[in-house]
């Protein structure tokens, strides 16, 4: 072979490449129309782990540590004696400042044994949810509802207890109506709410 057949031959390969790479690539761009933006199963997760993250935090390192030491206690009246909220309430207070923002995105803690029945859940998704997170504690159950005219993602995910120490508190309280909780339980779940675009 010669050098110019050489140099030609690498010539029409390179552009033949290229074009047939611009056309592959024309062609896979047109067919598939991929997704704007982040899915909103990611989104409820990346959401959960930060609520997760700051109640685990906040129950471990603040109330368990302040309680242990005699400093100060966390107690279902806390604004009136002037005490820590119970981590639950951590939980709550948090998703009510949450929902004032202009975003729609909402978080609030639900279950099937409520001490507060406000924490009841409200609609069939809800309900539904409940019972599939005893099954499958690991997974949110998700799905897409509505809310008037406006359709949501809503996602719920097992809330467990952290320690025996939050099974003892939902097991002693007289308005509990289940007592037989351990560390480690589902004791309901942590409902969020996401807006989709209409």
């Amino acid at each position: 072979m010669s050098m110019r057949g050489f140099w030609l031959g690498l010539a029409v390969g390179t552009i033949s490449t290229c074009v047939l790479g611009q056309w592959v690539f024309s062609a896979v761009s047109k067919e598939t129309n991929p997704p704007k933006g982040i899915s909103p199963e990611i989104v409820a997760d990346y959401i959960h782990s930060v609520i997760q993250a700051d109640r685990t935090f906040y129950t471990i390192e603040i109330v368990e540590r302040m309680q242990t030491r005699g400093i100060i206690y966390a107690s279902e009246d806390w604004i009136e004696k002037g005490d820590l909220p119970l981590p639950a309430q951590f939980v709550l207070e948090t998703g009510r400042i949450v929902a004032k923002q202009p975003n729609g995105i909402r978080f609030r803690l639900i279950s099937s044994w409520p001490i507060n029945k406000r924490n009841s859940p409200t609609t069939e998704f809800e309900r539904t949810a409940l019972a599939k997170i005893l099954v499958n504690t690991d997974r949110p159950y998700t799905g897409v509802t509505t809310e008037g005219r406006a359709r949501v993602f809503q996602a719920l995910y097992a809330d467990k207890a952290l320690s025996q120490r939050c099974a003892d508190c939902h097991n002693v309280h007289p308005n509990s109506p289940k007592r037989d909780f351990k560390a480690g339980d589902v004791m309901g779940g942590i409902l969020l709410t996401i807006p989709l675009p209409q």
